[in-house]
């Protein structure tokens, strides 16, 4: 066993990693933990710096050979996750750079934008649900809650690896999308026309924002399209991972 002291220096860096935005941003690492969201990120061509795991919680095998390996007790590993029920394994990867730029699109492209979402679970499950759609980006407009928060890669269980995904200020997104030649979509309650009766065929961007807030006048103004989402109960807003959902496979479901 590697490390066994809950006051190891390299524990108490990955806690620091953990809870610390700037402390990822200065060092260049983010958090993966999991074996199904360790396996996602190789698969898509990501490779850890160091893996650790914990022999008392594991039960499957993982192999990253160009990877320090450390192991630890079940006491340290229980103290470095951020789960509930860990399965014993975390990796500490480099930082993914994304840049628009670097962004490659399809013929046809779907583009989601997120402003300002604040909650890593609803980050993470509009990223699974791109991943699923097999959309072309995301693009997280002047977030409150960074892409590579570990909860973000929780609750995306891994797509933030497998969807290209660009953090970026809402001026410059909207001026590649317009070089693109991409409508802009903007959901919003205020909305005459339905999601299901706008024409979603061609390139387009789906900008979504918060729960509370909904979109800034900055996307309201410059979108192309505005659409609801029917309401008939006595709340007045969907959880936004989920409206995110409906929009997307109904662009899905017009392409096909």
């Amino acid at each position: 066993m590697d490390i066994t002291s809950l006051q190891n220096p390299r524990v108490k860096h990955i806690v620091k990693l953990r809870e610390d935005k700037k402390q990822r941003q200065k060092d260049g690492l983010i958090l993966v933990e999991g074996y199904d969201e360790l396996t996602l990120a190789l698969a898509c061509g990501f490779q850890p710096q160091t893996l650790l795991s914990a022999p008392e919680l594991v039960s499957q095998t993982l192999a990253f050979p160009n990877a320090e390996h450390i192991t630890v007790n079940r006491a340290v590993f229980e103290k470095i996750s951020y789960r509930d029920n860990p399965d014993g394994w975390l990796g500490l990867f480099p930082m993914p750079e994304s840049k628009l730029d670097n962004l490659k699109l399809s013929e046809n492209p779907l583009v989601i934008v997120t402003e300002s979402v604040e909650k890593p679970g609803n980050l993470g499950a509009i990223l699974r649900t791109a991943d699923a759609a097999h959309v072309d980006a995301v693009l997280v407009c002047d977030p409150r809650v960074d892409v590579w928060n570990p909860n973000v890669i929780r609750a995306s269980r891994g797509a933030v690896f497998a969807v290209p995904v660009v953090e970026v200020k809402s001026p410059e997104a909207l001026s590649w999308l317009r070089s693109r030649k991409m409508r802009v979509l903007a959901a919003t309650p205020s909305a005459e026309e339905m999601y299901t009766h706008v024409n979603m065929q061609g390139p387009l961007a789906i900008a979504v924002g918060t729960e509370d807030e909904g979109l800034t006048e900055f996307w309201m103004q410059n979108s192309d399209l505005r659409v609801k989402i029917p309401m008939a109960g006595k709340v007045n807003s969907l959880n936004v991972s989920i409206a995110t959902a409906l929009m997307i496979y109904e662009a899905v479901r017009q392409r096909n």
